[in-house]
Order: structure tokens, then C-alpha cells, then sequence
């Protein structure tokens, strides 16, 4: 597995703080934030708390998004993208992608859901990095429809990202 960010290629961007009362930057997720859905036995596909500070001025909305680079696949695997979260919201409480979010639009994750997978790297395959990223956006609404992937939405981020929060934990799988 590679160790490089996904973020690398992109511009550089400010970074501001994202912290969470779940999880911790470089440490194991715990149980309830692994996928159920993906067959992991007492996992709920719980998506963490999250909160964020710092953010540039000018900074009209925000898209939040979970992914995992390390995932078996030439593209990785995305487990939730949500654009258009009004810049007034700061923090997610524990389960956040099941509720509404205040007019955000949810885009359909790699799992098939517009909600959040769980964790879920095969078993024997290491352990993973969840990459989860707030990024500032320049515009209250990104020109993007609930249809549009997250690859798409990360890419009007390309012209729209103002600065970036990141917070990354890991999770694996025994064989």
C-alpha cells in the first residue's frame, strides 16, 4: 500500500482543524464504524462525530467526505460525499449522514447508499486510511445534483476549495 494522500496532486490549499469525539487521526476506528453492510460483523455503519474550526474567510459552504485510498480498486473507495453543507454548520454528531443537514445534498458513496459505509477492507488486505476531509468552499451551492459521483464533486472542488480539514483513522481486518 501506498502511504501518498490522495491530495497531493491537487492545489495546495489552507488547512483548518477537524477533531472528532469518536475517532483519532492515526488510531484504529472503533467497531460501530466499520459496514455492516459490508459484512462486518458488529459493525454499524455509524458515521463519527466530527467538528471543524478555522475555515478561511469566505468561506460560504462546505462538502464532507470519507475515503479510503487503500481500497482494492484503481479508484479507492468513497464512503460518503456531501455537498452544500450551509457554512453556518460546524459540527456533525455521531451518526450524522442518516439525519438531514440543513439543504446539503447527499451523493450516492461507492457502497451504493447516500448515507456512510462503514469501514470494510478485506480481511488480510491491512489496515486502511479513512480519509475524512472538510473542505471550504467559495460558493454557498457547488453546480452539482444529488446524481453527481463524489469524483465529480471533488472536482468542481478543483476551482470551488478554499481550504481543507482532514482527519484520518485506519481500520483492518485480520485474515
Amino acid at each position: 500500500m501506498l502511504n501518498r494522500s490522495p491530495y497531493a496532486d491537487l492545489p495546495d490549499l489552507p488547512e483548518f482543524t477537524l477533531t472528532s469525539e469518536d475517532v483519532r487521526d492515526g488510531e484504529p476506528l472503533a467497531l460501530p464504524h466499520a459496514s455492516a453492510a459490508m459484512g462486518i460483523e458488529g459493525g454499524e455503519d455509524l458515521a463519527p462525530q466530527l467538528s471543524w474550526s478555522g475555515a478561511p474567510e469566505g468561506t460560504k459552504s462546505y462538502v464532507v467526505t470519507c475515503f479510503d485510498p487503500d481500497a482494492p480498486t484503481p479508484s479507492g473507495f468513497w464512503h460518503t460525499c456531501v455537498s452544500n453543507v450551509p457554512a453556518s454548520v460546524t459540527e456533525l454528531p455521531t451518526g450524522w449522514a442518516s439525519g438531514e443537514i440543513g439543504g446539503a445534498v447527499r451523493h450516492l458513496n461507492d457502497g451504493g447508499t447516500r448515507a456512510f459505509t462503514g469501514a470494510a477492507p478485506p480481511p488480510g488486505h491491512g489496515a486502511h486510511r479513512y480519509i475524512f476531509c472538510v473542505t471550504a468552499v467559495d460558493v454557498e451551492e457547488l453546480e452539482v445534483d444529488e446524481d453527481a459521483s463524489p469524483a465529480v464533486v471533488n472536482f468542481n472542488l478543483f476551482f470551488h476549495g478554499l481550504g481543507r480539514a482532514f482527519l484520518t483513522p485506519t481500520y483492518g481486518v485480520s485474515a
